[in-house]
C-alpha cells in the first residue's frame, strides 16, 4: 500500500494549476487578464505559506482582476529572450530578427549559433538564415547593480507571468508576457559579498584553547573497530583478513555543549557559540531557467528555493545563479537576515524560463563567487539543478563525438585539480526525465558532492530540504583517517572506502583515507584488509586507527586514536562466527559493485544482462549472515536492487529513469550519504540509507509546510476527502 504522503506528492505534481473563478467580466478579452488559473509563481510562492514561523515573508497580493498594460503585453517583443534585457533601436546593440519573427540581440543569438544551436530559443523552429559571428557570452554591460536597488516590498512588483495553458513546455513560449523584477550588471570580480560581521571567526585563538585538542570531552567522533572474526588459529596465516573501521560524528547538540564547556573561561566566545551552535554556511545555488523549465517546474523550483531561504540562519550566506543560454548572478553572497531573506525571495520569484541550457557557464559563475569572496564561512557548498542537456559545452561538437572528460569542464576550485582534496562540493539535482544524468553525476563525483534524481516534480522541495539538513549540521571538517599496522609482520592489503580518496603507503604499514566533512550523527564505514601471519601466544595485535580533523567553528585541530584491534589465537580450528557488522558492510560494497556492473551492461545495450547481474547478487545477498538476521540495510539493498531491475524493463524506461536512479544510488553508497531518488524522501520508503536526524527533521519541516500551505491544502483536498475510506488490501 503506497503511503498517503507519496500519494499527496503525486497529486501535487499532477494538479499544480488550480482553476479559480474569473473576477472580471466573462466577455473580457483573454489578453486583458492574467489568467483564469493562478500563475505558478503566485500559487507556489513561499510568501503564501501559512506557517507560524516568525521568519518574514513578502506580503502576497491578489492577482485577481490584475490587468496588464499595453507595454507589458508587448514585452515579449521588446525583450531579448536570451539575456532578458530590453531591445531598443539606437541603444548601440544590433538586433537580429529571425525568419520565425522572434528578435534577439545580435551578439546574444550569435553566441547560441557559435555553440552549435541553429533553432529558435523561443519557438524551437529550425533556422535557414544563421547569424555568422558574435562576441562572448557575458551579459550586456550597463545594468543596474542589485545592491543599489530599492527592492520592491510587494509581490505585485515581482515577475508577473501571463501563461495560457500550454500543451508542452517548449511550445508557445512567445505567449508568456514577463515583467522582470530587475536587470543587474555584474562586476568583474565577485568580491562584493556581505561581511560576516566577525561573529564566527576564531582565527585569533582563545588563550584557554590549545592548538590541538585531544581531551575526551572535546571529541566529535566516535571510533569503533570490528575484526571479521574474534579468534583465528595461531598456526595459520590469514590473507585478506578484514577489519571494519566504524566512525560516527557526534550529535549537533553534543558538540555545541562541548564548545560551551571548553570556552567557559572566555565570555565573549561563549556568547558567540551560544548564538550559533552550528557552523554557518556559504551556499550558492546554480539554477536552470531554460525554456524547458517553464510552467510547473519553475514554480516548484521557486517554492523549493523559498524553503531553503526561509531555513537558512542569519549568519548563513546565499547567492543565486540563474542560467539558460548564458548565466547571471541574481545577487551577491548575502546574509539571510530578515531583509536578506526578503530580498532573496523577491529575486527568486522574478525568474522566468527561456533559452537554452549552459550548465558549464552556470557552474563557472557559481565557482567564481566562492573563489572571489572576501570572507569565508566555515562551510561552503554549491547546489546545481538542471532538467536538460548542456547544448553548449557538452554537445556542441556533435552527437557522434565521444563523451567529453567532464573534469575539464569544471573550474579547478570544483574539480580539485592542482589542490589537495575536494574544495567546493557540488550537490547536483537532475530534474525530470530529460536531464543529463551522466553529466550531473560526474560533476558531483568529481567535486565530492552527491547526485539526486528528482523524478516526481513535487519531490523537489523535499530533496532540497534533505540536502540543506545535512549542510546546516556540519560538525567535523577535513577528516583524515590513518590506519597503522601494530604487529611487525602484518601488512595492509587494501582500503575499501568507496569514492573517498585512499592510499596504502609503499611499505604496506600505513594507509590513509581522506573523508572531509561529516554531518551531525553521520556514520562512515571502511573495510581494511590485512595479511595476518601465523603467531604463537594468546592474541595478535592487528592495527590501530587515528583520526585528525578540524572543528568547523573554532578551526582547532583535534586528534584521537582507537585502541588496538586484536584477535585471539587458538591452537585448533573451531567454528567461525562472522561479525554481523563486517558482513553488513561487505554486502553494501558488493551491492554497489553490482550496480556499477549492471550500469555498464545497460549502457552498452545489454539490458537483460544488466538485470541478470542484479538478480544474481540478490540471490547471493539472501544467503548472507546479515540478511538471515533481517538486517535493515540488507532489506533496503534488496528493495533498491529490485527497483533498479524494474527500471531496466526496456530501453525507453532505462533512458527515462533507470540511468538516473542507478547513478543516484551509486552516489549515495559510494559517499555513504543520503541522496533523493524514487520515493526515498517518503517516510515509508525502505531506501533511506544514510539519512541523519538533521536531514529527517528538515524533511519533516518541508512536508509539514507543504501540507500547511493554503495552495497545498486546496490541491490535496480530493485526496484528504477519501483518507477516511479503508484502503484495499
Amino acid at each position: 500500500m503506497a503511503s498517503k504522503w507519496k500519494k499527496a506528492k503525486v497529486a501535487l505534481g499532477l494538479n499544480l494549476c488550480m482553476l479559480v473563478p474569473r473576477t472580471l467580466d466573462d466577455d473580457s478579452p483573454p489578453h486583458t487578464v492574467v489568467s483564469e488559473r493562478l500563475s505558478d509563481a503566485a500559487l507556489l510562492s513561499p510568501t503564501s505559506w501559512n506557517t507560524s514561523s516568525s521568519r518574514p515573508t513578502t506580503p502576497l497580493s491578489s492577482f485577481h482582476g490584475l490587468k496588464l498594460s499595453k507595454s507589458s503585453s508587448k514585452s515579449s517583443k521588446q525583450t531579448c529572450s536570451i539575456c532578458l534585457t530590453k531591445m531598443k533601436q539606437g541603444s548601440g546593440h544590433a538586433i537580429f530578427t529571425a525568419e520565425c519573427s522572434h528578435s534577439f540581440h545580435f551578439h546574444c543569438i550569435a553566441s547560441n549559433v557559435k555553440h552549435g544551436n541553429q533553432i529558435c530559443p523561443v519557438c524551437r523552429a529550425k533556422w535557414k538564415e544563421i547569424p555568422l559571428s558574435g562576441p562572448s557570452l557575458d551579459p550586456i554591460p550597463g545594468r543596474v547593480s542589485p545592491s543599489s536597488i530599492n527592492w520592491p516590498q510587494n509581490d505585485a512588483l515581482m515577475a508577473v507571468v501571463h501563461r495560457l495553458p500550454l500543451p508542452h513546455p517548449h511550445r508557445d513560449l512567445n505567449r508568456r508576457h514577463v515583467v522582470p523584477l530587475y536587470q543587474a550588471s555584474e562586476p568583474g570580480i565577485f568580491d562584493d559579498d556581505e561581511s560576516l560581521n566577525h561573529q564566527h571567526e576564531f582565527s585569533e585563538r582563545s588563550p584557554c584553547i590549545e592548538n590541538t585538542v585531544d581531551t575526551e570531552a572535546a571529541r566529535a567522533i566516535e571510533i569503533k573497530t570490528f575484526p571479521e572474526v574474534s579468534a583465528a588459529p595461531g598456526s595459520k596465516t590469514h590473507s585478506n583478513f578484514t577489519v571494519l573501521v566504524h566512525l560516527k560524528a557526534a550529535a549537533a547538540a553534543d558538540t555545541a555543549a562541548v564548545k560551551r564547556q571548553n570556552l567557559s573561561r572566555n565570555q565573549a566566545n561563549l556568547a558567540q557559540i551560544s548564538q550559533s551552535p552550528r557552523a554557518p554556511v556559504d551556499l550558492v545555488t546554480v539554477l536552470d531557467v531554460s525554456g524547458s523549465m517553464a510552467g510547473t517546474k519553475l514554480a516548484l523550483l521557486k517554492r523549493a528555493m523559498g524553503f531553503v531561504i526561509q531555513n537558512l540562519g542569519s549568519n548563513d550566506r546565499l547567492s543565486v545563479i540563474a542560467f539558460s543560454s548564458t548565466a547571471r548572478r541574481l545577487f551577491p553572497l548575502c546574509r539571510m537576515t530578515d531583509s536578506g531573506r526578503q530580498q532573496a525571495l523577491q529575486a527568486v520569484n522574478s525568474l522566468v524560463a527561456n533559452g537554452g541550457t549552459n550548465i558549464a557557464e552556470g557552474l563557472r559563475k557559481g565557482a567564481k563567487i566562492m573563489e572571489d569572496r572576501k570572507e569565508k564561512n566555515p562551510v561552503a557548498s554549491i547546489i546545481l539543478l538542471s532538467d536538460g542537456q548542456d547544448n553548449y559545452t557538452v554537445n556542441g561538437s556533435g552527437t557522434n563525438q565521444p563523451r567529453p572528460n567532464y573534469q575539464f569542464l569544471l573550474p579547478t576550485s570544483i574539480s580539485g585539480v592542482d589542490s589537495s582534496g575536494f574544495q567546493i562540493p557540488v550537490h547536483a539535482f537532475g530534474f525530470g526525465a530529460d536531464h543529463d544524468a551522466s553529466l550531473m553525476h560526474s560533476i558531483s563525483e568529481i567535486s565530492g558532492g552527491t547526485f539526486s534524481f528528482i523524478e516526481t516534480e513535487a519531490v523537489l522541495q523535499d530533496a532540497f530540504a534533505q540536502c540543506i539538513g545535512g549542510l546546516l549540521s556540519v560538525v567535523v571538517q577535513e577528516l583524515q583517517v590513518g590506519i597503522e599496522c601494530v604487529h611487525p609482520n602484518i601488512s595492509l592489503v587494501s582500503l575499501k572506502a568507496g569514492s573517498y580518496p585512499s592510499r596504502v603507503m609503499a611499505d604496506g604499514r600505513k594507509g590513509l583515507i581522506e573523508v572531509g566533512d561529516l554531518y551531525a550523527d553521520e556514520e562512515r564505514d571502511f573495510l581494511v584488509s590485512v595479511n595476518v601471519p601465523a603467531a604463537s601466544g594468546n592474541e595478535t595485535s592487528l592495527v590501530k586507527v587515528k583520526c585528525v580533523y578540524k572543528d568547523p567553528l573554532t578551526q582547532e585541530t583535534a586528534t584521537m586514536e582507537s585502541e588496538e584491534v586484536k584477535i585471539k589465537r587458538t591452537e585448533i580450528s573451531g567454528q567461525v562466527v562472522m561479525s554481523l557488522e563486517v558482513d553488513r558492510q561487505r554486502n553494501r560494497l558488493q551491492a554497489a559493485e553490482a550496480m556499477a556492473q549492471a550500469r555498464v551492461a545497460a549502457e552498452r545495450g545489454d539490458l537483460s544482462g544488466a538485470i541478470l547481474i542484479l538478480e544474481n547478487f540478490r540471490k547471493m545477498l539472501s544467503e548472507t549472515v546479515s540478511a538471515k538476521s533481517h538486517d535493515r540495510l540488507c532489506v533496503a539493498l534488496d528493495a533498491e536492487l529490485k527497483e533498479m531491475q524494474e527500471r531496466m524493463a526496456s530501453r525507453h524506461v532505462y533512458e527515462a529513469s533507470g540511468r538516473a536512479y542507478i547513478l543516484s544510488g551509486l552516489s549515495s553508497h559510494s559517499w555513504q550519504r543520503a541522496t533523493a531518488r524514487g520515493d526515498s524522501t517518503d517516510r515509508s520508503s525502505l531506501v533511506q540509507a544514510y539519512q541523519t536526524p538533521s536531514m529527517a527533521e528538515m524533511l519533516t519541516r518541508s512536508q509539514a509546510m507543504l501540507l500547511g500551505s493554503p495552495s497545498g491544502q486546496r490541491l490535496l483536498q480530493p485526496l484528504l476527502s477519501v483518507r477516511s475510506q479503508p484502503s484495499p488490501r
